[in-house]
C-alpha cells in the first residue's frame, strides 16, 4: 500500500461540489450491503476529516439524509443528488469518500472489500476483534 499522501479532487455529478482529500495513490474501499449503499451502490475509503476539503461555495449545494441511529450523514448535492462523500455509522469522526467519484488519474489502485452492512453491529464488532479498520 502506498502510504504517500497527494491530493485527489473530485465531487459530484453537477460539479457543484467540489472537493479535495489528502490519500494515498493507493486506498482500500469498502462496499457495504446496508439498506442505503446498496441502494446507491456506493463504495467508499475512509480519511480523517482534516484531511477532507470542501471548495468553493459546495455546503451551498449540500443536503443530509440520515435515518435509524442518525450517526451516519448521507450528504448529497441537491441539484444532481449524487453522495460524493459522507459521514459514516463506523467513524464518524472520518470522511468517506466515494472513489468513483474522485477525478481520473490520481487514484493509481484500489482495492475493494465488501462489510456486510444489514448485520451492521455483529460485522462491526467482527472486524475490530480482528484488528481490521471497518471504514
Amino acid at each position: 500500500m502506498d502510504h504517500d499522501m497527494i491530493i485527489h479532487n473530485g465531487g459530484c455529478h453537477c460539479r457543484r461540489v467540489r472537493w479535495q482529500v489528502r490519500a494515498p495513490k493507493s486506498v482500500v474501499a469498502w462496499k457495504c450491503n446496508c439498506s442505503d449503499c446498496s441502494m446507491r451502490g456506493n463504495i467508499h475509503f475512509s480519511v480523517p476529516s482534516e484531511r477532507f476539503e470542501l471548495l468553493g461555495v459546495s455546503k451551498e449545494f449540500l443536503t443530509t439524509y440520515t435515518f435509524g441511529t442518525h450517526t451516519a450523514k448521507h450528504t448529497f448535492c441537491k441539484v444532481c443528488g449524487i453522495t460524493s462523500f459522507y459521514i459514516s455509522q463506523s467513524n464518524p469522526d472520518d470522511v468517506s469518500v466515494t472513489f468513483r467519484c474522485v477525478d481520473s488519474g490520481t487514484l493509481s489502485h484500489v482495492e475493494i472489500k465488501e462489510f456486510d452492512g444489514r448485520n451492521w453491529e455483529s460485522s462491526y464488532n467482527s472486524m475490530k476483534q480482528t484488528n481490521e479498520e471497518p471504514k
